[in-house]
């Protein structure tokens, strides 16, 4: 990494971690981890997080693990696991030879959790989940200590062996940590290490009757990799204290730094695994990888690129406070990448007809169209221009208001990459009145758009041929919810109440011949229209394109205005 490079990015997990390089600390060097449940798609807030983890090691010449912390088979499914290892590696990450998991590590757990028991500092508990929380105290109030608490070592030994073995029913016992049912920090209040779970594991099958809580395994898991930073959301910063106790208590050394940030709030949408999983199972939206949400698989397919989000990981930074980021930010990262490199191409959503009285029928010319004015390489493409074309219906008015540049009646307008026509004639439906076409003509000295005797055309417009064009289905998506932020709801209320009833809307449009044919995730510009993402969902009959972005940059405006003040 370059010194320009490492100036760039200053922030108080990178200040901490060069200054444990410079102290030598863990032989001066750096190990993190990125560590899931697989549990769910993973979503904008942790592309932050991989980001983070990932970034920070490649920065510092360090290693980044991928591990699936799968302690909870009642909610992974091997679809999640392999759907987080594709969202990783999209965003442009790696994490070498070997993906761990929780369950690489259940037998040393166990053995762990023995060592505490012979300890007297772990003990089996019959009280059940709602005994548990009745007794755990409050903020103000201390917990009430178990009845099972004092229990020999010999007879936790012989109890915990057994739940492991299978003799108890679900739910009849747990393993917990004695710690102190005072302690102001209610993490601290004899947390369960073990819960009895009659639940095949995707990946150890039926040999584990018994699973370890994510608080238990989390910083085991840690110690394990041989992680030197581990870095964390903010809502892990409560438990770290017990992490610290388990490992300290372990009498392991070498224990691993926890550092939290902020998390990632982004504006109109939720980031909790558990309310997109809702809105999944529900049909509130079409699967997990639906472009209306927030899942790093719905933003792919929308048509967002690995840069995009990276950037604006790095521009929304890393902090200690909470706060909510502008959706518009997100959408202006996209358009500074996307406008550097998709082709552009035209498409019309709204086509009114245009027919050109003064060239023959059956008339097509092949027209040189620039691919990408931000990117010479790109070169160029072939458009047919034909007696027929389809414009926008936006771009003609026939009582043009005060400044219309686009078509109206006797004036002129350029047709981009073609020629400069003129409106001759209106021809209407007698018995509807609507417009069926357009009589024009065509200024055939103005090849490219410019004219010969110099007189200039102030406005430009876009259009395809209407015999050689494409007809197609557009996705055009809103936020998925219609306020700000959707769990702000009255007593009583439901965060899908906020969903927004227009978030999608699907209209035919045409398009030049050469979009006929794409695959799924190729990314154009349609001029003067917005960027659109090919699906999946295509067919050689209808293909379908997902709207990523519109034109319009709002957050850019913000900028402009912020630096004017």
């Amino acid at each position: 990494m370059s010194m320009e490079a490492e100036k760039e990015k200053q922030d108080f997990i990178r200040n901490i971690v060069r200054e444990d390089l410079s102290l030598g600390k863990n032989n001066g060097s750096i190990h993190t981890r990125f560590p899931p449940e697989p549990n769910g798609f993973l979503h904008i807030g942790h592309a932050k997080a991989i980001c983070i983890d990932f970034g920070i090691a490649e920065e510092f010449g360090g290693k980044c693990n991928l591990r699936l912390d799968d302690t909870n088979p009642c909610k992974e499914d091997p679809i999640y696991v392999q759907a987080i290892e594709d969202d990783v590696r999209w965003l442009g990450f790696d994490w070498g030879p070997k993906l761990f998991h929780a369950s690489d590590f259940f037998d040393q757990m166990f053995d762990c959790a023995v060592f505490l028991i012979r300890k007297g500092l772990a003990y089996v508990c019959d009280l059940n989940s709602e005994e548990l929380r009745r007794t755990r105290g409050t903020l103000t109030e201390a917990g009430i200590e178990s009845p099972f608490r004092s229990r020999s070592v010999d007879e936790n030994l012989r109890l915990f062996n057994e739940m492991r073995e299978g003799k108890y029913p679900e739910g009849s016992k747990t393993l917990r940590a004695k710690i102190d049912m005072a302690n102001p920090n209610i993490i601290m209040r004899d947390p369960v290490m073990y819960r009895i779970l009659f639940e095949a594991h995707h990946r150890t099958g039926d040999k584990w009757k018994i699973y370890p809580t994510y608080d238990w395994a989390h910083g085991l898991e840690d110690y394990f990799e041989g992680i030197t930073h581990s870095i964390c959301t903010l809502e892990f910063e409560i438990h770290r204290p017990l992490y610290d106790w388990f490992l300290e208590n372990l009498e392991l050394a070498q224990r691993p730094r926890q550092i939290e940030f902020a998390r990632l709030n982004l504006a109109f949408t939720v980031m909790s695994k558990r309310k997109l999983l809702e809105l999944v199972q529900g049909s509130y939206v079409k699967g997990w990888d639906d472009p209306r949400l927030p899942t790093i698989a719905g933003m792919r397919r929308r048509g967002y690129s690995p840069a995009a989000i990276r950037n604006f990981c790095d521009l929304i930074g890393v902090t200690k406070f909470n706060s909510l980021t502008d959706f518009a930010l997100l959408e202006h990262c996209l358009r500074e990448d996307l406008n550097k490199k998709a082709p552009r191409a035209m498409a019309v959503l709204n086509p009114i007809k245009l027919v050109f009285s003064n060239l023959p029928d059956g008339h097509v010319e092949w027209l040189d169209a620039i691919n990408n004015p931000e990117d010479p390489s790109a070169g160029t493409r072939k458009v047919p221009f034909s007696k027929e074309l389809y414009i926008d219906a936006d771009d003609f008015r026939e009582v043009p208001p005060p400044k219309y540049y686009r078509l109206s009646p006797g004036q002129e307008v350029r047709l981009r990459y073609a020629y400069v026509i003129k409106c001759l004639e209106i021809v209407k439906d007698p018995v509807t009145g609507e417009i069926k076409e357009i009589i024009c003509s065509v200024d055939s000295d103005s090849k490219g758009g410019n004219t010969k005797d110099g007189r200039k055309i102030k406005g430009t417009i876009h259009w395809v041929s209407a015999p050689l064009s494409h007809c197609a289905e557009l996705r055009l998506y809103e936020p998925l919810f219609k306020t700000e932020i959707p769990d702000d709801v009255p007593p009583g209320g439901d965060f899908k109440d906020n969903l927004n009833p227009d978030s999608l809307k699907i209209v035919k449009a045409f398009l030049e011949p050469s979009l006929a044919k794409q695959s799924p995730g190729t990314i154009f510009q349609f001029e003067r229209v917005g960027y659109f993402c090919a699906d999946k969902d295509s067919t050689p009959a209808m293909p379908v394109f997902n709207r990523a972005a519109t034109l319009k940059d709002s957050w850019s405006k913000i900028e402009n205005k912020q630096k004017t003040k």
